[in-house]
């Protein structure tokens, strides 16, 4: 079933200057109407405040579109940094890509 789901896969520190490339990307994601979002964090060290504000201005756009932001695959550090923030409420966040994805199946598909 096509749901045309969008996977990134940043890489990286996204910091001030890391955070900037993945910001466009969802960016131009969300205004060409690709709305469902999976970000998977595997090959991604850390998120600083640059980061996280991205994602929360991409999942609000997302939302407002009738789509979704979810995330996969924190490493320990990542999770102790969005659960430290609150943005472990903010977001759904899976252990697994395939979890993830699961969960932008339709209902009943």
């Amino acid at each position: 079933m096509k749901h045309d789901l969008i996977v990134l896969t940043p890489t990286g520190r996204l910091d001030a200057a890391g955070a900037r490339p993945l910001e466009a990307e969802l960016k131009a994601h969300i205004a060409a109407g690709e709305v469902n979002i999976l970000i998977d964090f595997e090959d991604t060290p850390y998120i600083s405040s640059d980061g996280l504000r991205a994602l929360l201005a991409a999942q609000k756009q997302a939302k407002k579109r009738g789509g979704a932001l979810k995330l996969c695959c924190l490493n320990h550090r990542l999770s102790e940094i969005f659960e430290m923030s609150g943005f472990d409420k903010v977001f759904e966040i899976y252990a697994s890509r395939e979890q993830a994805e699961r969960s932008f199946a339709p209902l009943g598909g």
